[in-house]
Protein backbone atom coordinates (compact mmCIF):
# COMPACT_ATOMS: atom_id res chain seq x y z
CA UNK A 1 0.00 0.00 0.00
CA UNK A 2 1.00 3.46 -0.57
CA UNK A 3 0.48 4.70 2.88
CA UNK A 4 -0.12 2.97 6.48
CA UNK A 5 -3.29 4.01 6.36
CA UNK A 6 -4.97 1.72 3.90
CA UNK A 7 -5.54 -0.44 6.36
CA UNK A 8 -9.24 -0.14 6.76
CA UNK A 9 -11.47 -0.98 3.34
CA UNK A 10 -10.28 0.90 0.46
CA UNK A 11 -13.36 2.71 -1.02
CA UNK A 12 -11.49 5.85 -2.51
CA UNK A 13 -13.87 7.07 -5.05
CA UNK A 14 -16.02 4.35 -7.01
CA UNK A 15 -13.04 2.04 -6.46
CA UNK A 16 -14.30 -1.59 -5.86
CA UNK A 17 -13.18 -1.57 -2.27
CA UNK A 18 -10.15 -4.01 -0.95
CA UNK A 19 -8.07 -4.09 2.20
CA UNK A 20 -4.45 -4.22 1.69
CA UNK A 21 -2.71 -6.54 3.91
CA UNK A 22 0.91 -5.90 3.17
CA UNK A 23 2.70 -3.81 -0.25
CA UNK A 24 0.92 -6.06 -2.67
CA UNK A 25 -1.03 -2.47 -4.38
CA UNK A 26 2.91 -0.78 -4.47
CA UNK A 27 3.82 -4.31 -5.65
CA UNK A 28 1.36 -4.20 -9.10
CA UNK A 29 1.14 -0.79 -9.13
CA UNK A 30 5.65 -0.92 -9.77
CA UNK A 31 4.55 -3.83 -12.12
CA UNK A 32 2.59 -2.20 -14.25
CA UNK A 33 4.75 0.91 -14.44
CA UNK A 34 7.48 -1.48 -15.48
CA UNK A 35 5.53 -3.61 -17.88
CA UNK A 36 6.01 -6.82 -15.47
CA UNK A 37 3.44 -10.23 -15.14
CA UNK A 38 1.73 -10.53 -12.11
CA UNK A 39 1.46 -14.34 -10.54
CA UNK A 40 -1.26 -14.40 -7.67
CA UNK A 41 -1.43 -17.26 -5.65
CA UNK A 42 -3.67 -17.32 -2.32
CA UNK A 43 -7.04 -19.80 -1.35
CA UNK A 44 -9.67 -19.51 -2.80
CA UNK A 45 -12.32 -16.39 -2.17
CA UNK A 46 -9.31 -14.58 -0.01
CA UNK A 47 -9.38 -11.38 -2.48
CA UNK A 48 -7.52 -11.96 -5.50
CA UNK A 49 -10.34 -11.53 -7.93
CA UNK A 50 -11.25 -8.48 -5.78
CA UNK A 51 -7.45 -6.55 -5.81
CA UNK A 52 -7.67 -6.84 -9.59
CA UNK A 53 -10.64 -5.41 -10.13
CA UNK A 54 -9.53 -2.84 -7.50
CA UNK A 55 -6.18 -2.05 -9.13
CA UNK A 56 -7.71 -2.05 -12.48
CA UNK A 57 -9.99 0.96 -11.39
CA UNK A 58 -7.43 2.31 -9.12
CA UNK A 59 -4.63 2.73 -12.24
CA UNK A 60 -7.64 3.76 -14.95
CA UNK A 61 -7.21 0.97 -16.98
CA UNK A 62 -9.95 -1.47 -18.70
CA UNK A 63 -10.37 -5.27 -16.92
CA UNK A 64 -10.54 -8.40 -19.43
CA UNK A 65 -11.21 -11.41 -16.80
CA UNK A 66 -11.59 -14.50 -17.83
CA UNK A 67 -12.93 -17.43 -15.81
CA UNK A 68 -10.49 -20.58 -16.61
CA UNK A 69 -11.93 -23.91 -17.20
CA UNK A 70 -10.63 -27.35 -18.17
CA UNK A 71 -12.12 -26.48 -21.92
CA UNK A 72 -10.20 -22.87 -22.27
CA UNK A 73 -8.23 -23.11 -25.48
CA UNK A 74 -5.57 -20.45 -26.94
CA UNK A 75 -8.21 -19.54 -29.51
CA UNK A 76 -11.15 -18.64 -26.44
CA UNK A 77 -8.43 -16.07 -25.62
CA UNK A 78 -6.60 -14.99 -28.97
CA UNK A 79 -9.68 -15.26 -31.36
CA UNK A 80 -11.46 -17.29 -34.09
CA UNK A 81 -13.50 -16.92 -37.14
CA UNK A 82 -16.97 -16.96 -36.59
CA UNK A 83 -19.83 -16.58 -39.65
CA UNK A 84 -21.31 -13.72 -40.00
CA UNK A 85 -24.47 -12.63 -42.50
CA UNK A 86 -22.61 -15.37 -44.84
CA UNK A 87 -19.00 -13.59 -44.08
CA UNK A 88 -16.32 -15.09 -42.34
CA UNK A 89 -15.10 -12.44 -40.37
CA UNK A 90 -11.87 -12.63 -37.25
CA UNK A 91 -13.23 -12.28 -34.17
CA UNK A 92 -10.84 -11.17 -31.42
CA UNK A 93 -10.92 -12.66 -28.07
CA UNK A 94 -10.23 -11.24 -24.63
CA UNK A 95 -6.71 -11.68 -24.76
CA UNK A 96 -6.51 -9.80 -27.84
CA UNK A 97 -8.35 -7.29 -27.36
CA UNK A 98 -6.26 -6.19 -24.14
CA UNK A 99 -3.18 -6.59 -26.34
CA UNK A 100 -4.49 -4.60 -29.15
CA UNK A 101 -6.31 -1.88 -26.80
CA UNK A 102 -4.21 -1.66 -23.41
CA UNK A 103 -5.57 -2.79 -20.30
CA UNK A 104 -5.14 -5.46 -17.60
CA UNK A 105 -6.12 -9.29 -18.66
CA UNK A 106 -6.63 -11.35 -15.82
CA UNK A 107 -6.79 -15.21 -16.19
CA UNK A 108 -8.32 -16.35 -12.93
CA UNK A 109 -7.46 -19.81 -11.98
CA UNK A 110 -5.34 -20.18 -14.79
CA UNK A 111 -3.66 -23.72 -14.11
CA UNK A 112 -7.42 -24.83 -14.86
CA UNK A 113 -7.28 -24.03 -18.52
CA UNK A 114 -5.69 -26.02 -21.23
CA UNK A 115 -1.58 -26.51 -21.67
CA UNK A 116 -1.92 -24.88 -24.99
CA UNK A 117 -3.25 -21.71 -23.04
CA UNK A 118 -0.10 -21.32 -21.82
CA UNK A 119 2.59 -21.44 -24.46
CA UNK A 120 0.39 -18.26 -25.72
CA UNK A 121 0.96 -16.45 -22.76
CA UNK A 122 4.96 -16.96 -22.95
CA UNK A 123 5.37 -14.66 -25.57
CA UNK A 124 3.91 -12.19 -23.67
CA UNK A 125 5.82 -12.51 -20.40
CA UNK A 126 9.24 -11.93 -21.27
CA UNK A 127 10.82 -8.78 -23.13
CA UNK A 128 9.25 -9.06 -26.45
CA UNK A 129 5.69 -8.73 -25.32
CA UNK A 130 4.09 -9.84 -28.24
CA UNK A 131 1.03 -11.77 -29.46
CA UNK A 132 1.85 -13.98 -32.73
CA UNK A 133 -1.65 -14.57 -34.49
CA UNK A 134 -0.87 -17.42 -36.80
CA UNK A 135 -4.40 -17.46 -38.51
CA UNK A 136 -4.13 -13.50 -39.67
CA UNK A 137 -0.80 -13.38 -39.79
CA UNK A 138 -0.18 -10.88 -37.32
CA UNK A 139 2.47 -10.01 -34.81
CA UNK A 140 1.25 -7.70 -32.03
CA UNK A 141 3.22 -6.15 -29.88
CA UNK A 142 2.15 -4.78 -26.21
CA UNK A 143 1.13 -1.59 -25.85
CA UNK A 144 2.77 0.16 -22.44
CA UNK A 145 -0.35 0.66 -20.45
CA UNK A 146 -1.17 -3.93 -21.34
CA UNK A 147 -0.52 -5.72 -18.22
CA UNK A 148 -0.47 -9.49 -17.95
CA UNK A 149 -2.04 -10.85 -14.35
CA UNK A 150 -2.66 -14.72 -13.67
CA UNK A 151 -3.98 -16.38 -10.84
CA UNK A 152 -4.30 -19.90 -8.71
CA UNK A 153 -4.66 -21.70 -5.85
CA UNK A 154 -1.52 -23.36 -4.97
CA UNK A 155 -3.07 -25.52 -2.29
CA UNK A 156 -6.12 -26.73 -3.99
CA UNK A 157 -3.74 -28.44 -7.23
CA UNK A 158 -3.04 -31.80 -8.23
CA UNK A 159 0.35 -32.74 -9.76
CA UNK A 160 -1.79 -32.43 -12.88
CA UNK A 161 -2.53 -28.94 -12.14
CA UNK A 162 -0.08 -27.30 -11.78
CA UNK A 163 1.90 -24.00 -13.14
CA UNK A 164 5.52 -25.58 -14.53
CA UNK A 165 8.72 -24.01 -13.35
CA UNK A 166 9.66 -22.15 -16.70
CA UNK A 167 5.95 -20.65 -16.84
CA UNK A 168 5.79 -19.68 -13.13
CA UNK A 169 9.69 -17.99 -13.52
CA UNK A 170 8.15 -15.49 -16.11
CA UNK A 171 5.64 -13.71 -13.71
CA UNK A 172 6.49 -11.42 -10.29
CA UNK A 173 4.11 -13.62 -7.65
CA UNK A 174 2.39 -12.17 -4.82
CA UNK A 175 0.88 -14.37 -2.56
CA UNK A 176 -2.38 -13.77 -0.77
CA UNK A 177 -3.87 -15.11 2.31
CA UNK A 178 -7.39 -14.32 4.65
CA UNK A 179 -7.28 -11.32 6.21
CA UNK A 180 -6.03 -10.56 10.29
CA UNK A 181 -9.40 -11.25 12.21
CA UNK A 182 -9.94 -7.39 13.06
CA UNK A 183 -9.69 -6.55 9.69
CA UNK A 184 -11.91 -9.31 8.59
CA UNK A 185 -14.46 -8.06 10.47
CA UNK A 186 -14.65 -5.00 9.13
CA UNK A 187 -14.78 -6.37 5.63
CA UNK A 188 -17.46 -8.48 6.22
CA UNK A 189 -19.50 -6.34 8.30
CA UNK A 190 -18.87 -3.60 5.71
CA UNK A 191 -20.21 -5.49 2.97
CA UNK A 192 -23.08 -7.94 4.51
CA UNK A 193 -24.62 -4.68 6.66
CA UNK A 194 -24.56 -7.00 9.77
CA UNK A 195 -22.76 -4.96 12.76
CA UNK A 196 -19.26 -5.72 13.87
CA UNK A 197 -20.81 -7.29 16.95
CA UNK A 198 -22.62 -10.58 15.08
CA UNK A 199 -20.07 -10.78 12.96
CA UNK A 200 -17.37 -11.49 15.25
CA UNK A 201 -18.58 -15.41 16.10
CA UNK A 202 -18.61 -15.59 12.59
CA UNK A 203 -15.31 -14.80 11.97
CA UNK A 204 -14.09 -17.21 15.08
CA UNK A 205 -15.61 -19.91 13.28
CA UNK A 206 -13.98 -19.72 10.07
CA UNK A 207 -10.60 -19.48 11.66
CA UNK A 208 -11.48 -22.77 13.68
CA UNK A 209 -12.98 -24.07 10.62
CA UNK A 210 -9.82 -23.27 8.18
CA UNK A 211 -7.34 -24.28 10.64
CA UNK A 212 -9.24 -28.04 9.36
CA UNK A 213 -8.26 -27.62 5.86
CA UNK A 214 -6.15 -30.69 5.01
CA UNK A 215 -7.39 -32.91 7.64
CA UNK A 216 -11.28 -32.94 6.95
CA UNK A 217 -11.49 -30.33 4.44
CA UNK A 218 -10.06 -29.34 1.44
CA UNK A 219 -10.65 -26.13 1.43
CA UNK A 220 -11.16 -23.66 4.92
CA UNK A 221 -14.31 -20.60 4.63
CA UNK A 222 -13.56 -18.10 2.43
CA UNK A 223 -14.13 -14.51 3.19
CA UNK A 224 -16.59 -14.41 0.65
CA UNK A 225 -18.70 -17.38 2.32
CA UNK A 226 -18.39 -15.04 5.45
CA UNK A 227 -20.08 -12.26 3.62
CA UNK A 228 -22.85 -14.57 2.49
CA UNK A 229 -23.45 -15.96 5.77
CA UNK A 230 -23.52 -12.84 7.35
CA UNK A 231 -25.69 -11.09 4.74
CA UNK A 232 -28.58 -13.94 5.74
CA UNK A 233 -28.25 -13.58 9.17
CA UNK A 234 -28.72 -9.38 8.18
CA UNK A 235 -31.69 -10.81 6.36
CA UNK A 236 -33.25 -12.72 9.52
CA UNK A 237 -31.99 -16.22 8.66
CA UNK A 238 -31.14 -17.67 12.09
CA UNK A 239 -27.71 -17.98 12.54
CA UNK A 240 -27.43 -21.73 12.54
CA UNK A 241 -29.28 -21.96 9.50
CA UNK A 242 -27.11 -19.30 7.78
CA UNK A 243 -23.75 -21.00 8.87
CA UNK A 244 -24.70 -24.58 7.88
CA UNK A 245 -26.23 -22.95 4.62
CA UNK A 246 -22.79 -20.54 3.98
CA UNK A 247 -19.96 -22.33 5.76
CA UNK A 248 -21.04 -25.75 6.19
CA UNK A 249 -22.61 -27.27 3.12
CA UNK A 250 -20.39 -25.59 0.76
CA UNK A 251 -17.24 -27.13 1.86
CA UNK A 252 -18.23 -30.77 2.29
CA UNK A 253 -20.98 -33.76 1.07
CA UNK A 254 -19.40 -35.66 3.80
CA UNK A 255 -22.34 -36.32 6.04
CA UNK A 256 -20.16 -37.04 8.94
CA UNK A 257 -17.59 -34.25 8.45
CA UNK A 258 -20.83 -32.10 8.24
CA UNK A 259 -22.00 -33.40 11.58
CA UNK A 260 -18.56 -32.66 13.00
CA UNK A 261 -18.47 -29.31 11.29
CA UNK A 262 -21.67 -28.35 13.08
CA UNK A 263 -20.42 -29.75 16.34
CA UNK A 264 -17.65 -27.06 16.24
CA UNK A 265 -20.02 -24.00 14.95
CA UNK A 266 -22.32 -24.96 18.02
CA UNK A 267 -19.65 -24.76 20.45
CA UNK A 268 -18.53 -21.48 18.31
CA UNK A 269 -21.36 -19.48 17.94
CA UNK A 270 -23.14 -20.89 21.09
Amino acid sequence: MKAAALHAIDTVSSFPPYTPTANECALFEHAFRHRLPVLLKGPTGCGKTRFVAHMAARLGLPLHTVACHDDLTAADLTGRYLLKGGDTIWTDGPLTRAVRDGGICYLDEVVEARKDVTVVLHPLTDDRRILPLERTGEELVAPDDFMLVVSYNPGYQSLHKALKPSTRQRFIAIEFGFLPVEQEIAVVAAESGLSPERVRPLVGLAHRLRALQGHDLEEGVSTRLLVYCATLVAAGTPVADAVLAAMIEPLTDDADVKDALREVAHIVIA
